[in-house]
């Protein structure tokens, strides 16, 4: 160890600041307390020298080494921030892979292995921004450099450092977004008696009553009762989390299963054309032409990201070293939606189709007046063989669930069309687990857009980057 922080040839300085000292010494005790054997150096550590020359008391701690550590323990969960190594066995890679994902950050990761095919195949399953292999501490400028979950979202460096400060050119003069308001349910003269029918949610790829048992009328444009919905509530969010977490398999799955999947979704779609053009008609009141124009467009919104789910692809760097760094592009997990009012089924799908395409699993609020759009949409789902759990439908007051998705500690990201305030809220209650967070800021989208609501710069949207550093050569 080196008494001078800046001299170039130090392998170990002191410690920030005294109570950062004092931290990293309660911790090593609590690690001793829950059971852990602590070895630690017990050479002579150096002195700081003051600004008269006289030798004073630096913040110098002794490298330790934590061993039998349980991974529930306060120093497997903690990042310690000091020279203090915490190690737990393990006995196959899946269990080491269990292991070093039992934890609130993911920043960066080593593996080291002499099977490099077994290295490689444990680098994608870690939950972390940067895996090195057989290697550690390995930086450039035009390789990425950040985390997953508790450790932050966005990157440095490279092609994903340059995304976090670039936004596209916007044309013409962005106006707010608004709610439409519901209006009360009138009776038309000619009114026909008809069944009273309530939409059901839609969790792990079955109809479900709303926890609370209450309804929400649907009104049409000319006022009458088009039906009722489920009016969801923190449970039914907490129900369609807990269902889109199982439905980890659609991120394991290949991207061209997604995307023969999706293919399947817009022939099934496209069968049912007249009907959702039907009900666009009665709801949002546009011309035949206008609703049959959405659905047109739905459907080959879904088309191009079934083309795009296997095509939107990594990158390859090649750092000042011998071997390379892998960019690998990965779903963020589980992604809520807070759709918009505004074209209830292109806007709603032209936010789903990005999150599903690459592998998330969604929790959708679909719009409050239109709701009855989605709820005929996963009929559709239930014959188009996506698996229970990747979508799941909550209806209900957008506002409410969208705060309540903002505040979940499973969610992983956070997507929000709808009010200044709305997309407000989200950016604040979100912050408790560090959401990957996309609003639009409370204006309008064209929907209708291909440049500005369809393609790569939304799959960009639904993934994060993984970059793994492989060395070759003696």
């Amino acid at each position: 160890m080196s008494a001078t922080p800046l001299d170039k040839s130090m392998d170990m300085g002191p410690i920030i600041a005294p109570i950062q000292k004092e931290r990293i010494q309660n911790l090593v005790e609590q690690g001793k307390k829950e059971g852990a054997e602590v070895w630690q150096w017990q050479g002579k550590l150096p002195q700081n020298s003051g600004k008269s020359g006289k030798s004073g008391g630096g913040c110098y701690f002794p490298p330790t080494f934590l061993t039998n550590v349980a991974p529930a323990s306060t120093v497997a969960q903690t990042e310690i921030f000091g020279p203090v190594l915490v190690s737990m066995t393990f006995r196959t890679p899946d269990e080491a892979v269990m292991l070093a994902n039992n934890s609130a950050y993911g920043l960066s990761a080593s593996v080291w292995s002499e099977n490099i095919n077994q290295a490689l195949h444990v680098a994608p399953k870690l939950k972390c921004g940067v895996v090195w292999i057989n290697c550690t501490n390995q930086f450039d400028a035009a390789v990425g450099f950040g985390g997953y979950r508790e450790s932050g979202y966005g990157r440095e460096g490279g092609h994903e450092g340059m995304f976090e400060y670039l936004k596209k050119k916007k044309s013409g003069n962005a106006k707010d977004e608004f709610r439409i308001q519901v209006p009360k349910v009138k009776a038309p003269a000619n009114a026909v008696l008809s069944l009273n029918r309530t939409a059901k949610l839609y969790i792990g790829g079955k109809q479900t009553r709303p926890d609370s048992g209450y309804s929400l009328n649907v009104v049409n444009a000319d006022g009458s009762l088009a039906g009722e919905i489920g009016h969801g509530n923190r449970k039914d969010i907490r129900n369609a989390v807990e269902a889109a977490h199982k439905a980890s398999g659609w991120q394991s799955s290949t991207p061209h299963l997604r995307a023969q999947i999706l293919y399947f979704l817009a022939e099934n779609l496209e069968a049912r054309a007249a009907e959702f053009q039907n009900r666009i008609m009665k709801l949002t009141g546009v011309s035949k032409k206008q609703a049959g124009l959405e659905v047109e467009t739905s459907v080959r919104r879904i088309f191009t990201y079934a083309a795009l789910a296997d095509k939107h692809e990594g990158l390859i760097h090649q750092p000042p070293m011998r071997g390379l760094a892998l960019a690998l592009n990965e779903p963020i997990g589980v992604l809520g939606l807070v759709c918009p009012d505004e074209a209830p089924l292109l806007g709603m799908l032209s936010m789903l189709l990005p999150a599903i395409a690459m592998g998330n699993s969604v929790v959708l609020v679909p719009s409050r007046p239109f709701a009855l759009v989605a709820t005929d949409f996963y009929q559709v789902l239930e014959t188009s063989d996506v698996p229970s759990g990747v979508l799941n439908i909550v209806s209900g007051d957008a506002s409410e669930l969208g705060s309540v998705l903002a505040k979940h500690e499973d969610v992983a990201g956070l997507w929000v069309v709808g009010t200044a305030d709305e997309c407000t809220n989200a950016k604040k209650y979100s912050s408790g687990n560090m959401k990957i967070i996309w609003t639009n800021n409370g204006k309008k989208l064209d929907w209708f857009d291909n440049q500005q609501s369809e393609g790569r710069e939304w799959m960009r949207r639904a993934s994060q980057v993984k970059n793994v550093w492989i060395p070759y050569g003696e």
